[in-house]
C-alpha cells in the first residue's frame, strides 16, 4: 500500500469560550493503493480538504497517524517527501505569486529538481497542456482559470510525485477544461503509475475517475462499495 491513514482527526478549538471542540476530521481511514485513483467524496464542509491538507502536510493532525509504503510521516514532510507527495488545488492561484509573470514561478520546481529550467525546457512541457510562449509572461490574473489549473498541474508533475491529493481540481472550470484536466491525469497515471486521491462532491465524477471510493460527512468517513 503506497499510503494509510489511521484514526486521522483534526480538532479546532472555538474562540468562543465555552464552546465545544469543532472535530473537521474524525478518526479518519483511508488506503491508497500505488497507481489508483480514491476518491474522497463529501459535501462542501464535510471534511474532505482537512484530510487531504493533512496527508500532504500542510496542517498537523490532531491525533492519529499517516503512513507512506509502510514508514509513518511526521509533520511537517521534509526532504523526498515534499516532492513525492503534491497537491493541486481547487483555486489554483494559491499556487502562483500573483505579481509575477507566470514563468517566474514555473521554474521553482524545475531548479528543485536540478532540471533544464530554459523557456525551450518548460516550454515543451506546458505545451502539452494546451499553453503556449506568451500564456509565461501573463501574471496570474490575466490567465482564465482552466489556463491557471493546467499550468498548476504542470508545474506539479515536474516534481514527479508518486502521490497527488487532487483537492476538487475541476470545480472551478468550465465543462471543456474539466474535461481536458481529466483526460491529462488519467493519461498521467497509466504512463507513471502516479496515485491520486481524487476530493470531490460531485458523485458522478467520483464514479467515473475512482477505482474506490470513501464517503466522508461530519468530517467521519466511510467506504463505498462501487
Amino acid at each position: 500500500m503506497l499510503l494509510t491513514t489511521e484514526k486521522l482527526s483534526k480538532a479546532y478549538k472555538s474562540r468562543k469560550k465555552g464552546e465545544p471542540v469543532f472535530w473537521a476530521a474524525k478518526e479518519v481511514c483511508v488506503e491508497i493503493p500505488e497507481g489508483k485513483t480514491v476518491g474522497l467524496l463529501g459535501p462542501s464542509g464535510s471534511g474532505k480538504s482537512t484530510v487531504g491538507q493533512m496527508i500532504v502536510g500542510l496542517i498537523e493532525a490532531s491525533s492519529g497517524e499517516i503512513f507512506y509504503k509502510g514508514e509513518r510521516l511526521s509533520y511537517p514532510l521534509k526532504g523526498e517527501l515534499r516532492k513525492k507527495i503534491q497537491i493541486l488545488f481547487q483555486h489554483p492561484e494559491v499556487s502562483f505569486n500573483p505579481m509575477l509573470p507566470l514563468i517566474r514561478s514555473m521554474v521553482e520546481p524545475y531548479k528543485l529538481m536540478k532540471k533544464d529550467s530554459s523557456e525551450k525546457a518548460i516550454l515543451a512541457d506546458i505545451e502539452r497542456f494546451g499553453l503556449h510562449r506568451e500564456h509565461l509572461y501573463r501574471t496570474p490574473l490575466e490567465l482564465s482559470g482552466g489556463e491557471l489549473q493546467r499550468a498548476a498541474l504542470a508545474r506539479v508533475l515536474v516534481l514527479e510525485p508518486e502521490l497527488i491529493i487532487l483537492d476538487e481540481p475541476t470545480s472551478m472550470l468550465d465543462v471543456i477544461s474539466q474535461a481536458q484536466i481529466v483526460h491529462f491525469l488519467q493519461e498521467y497515471q497509466k504512463e507513471h503509475e502516479t496515485a491520486y486521491l481524487f476530493i470531490t462532491h460531485n458523485k458522478v465524477l467520483a464514479k467515473t475517475v475512482c477505482d474506490e471510493i470513501y464517503e466522508i460527512r461530519e468530517g467521519i468517513c466511510t467506504k463505498k462499495e462501487m
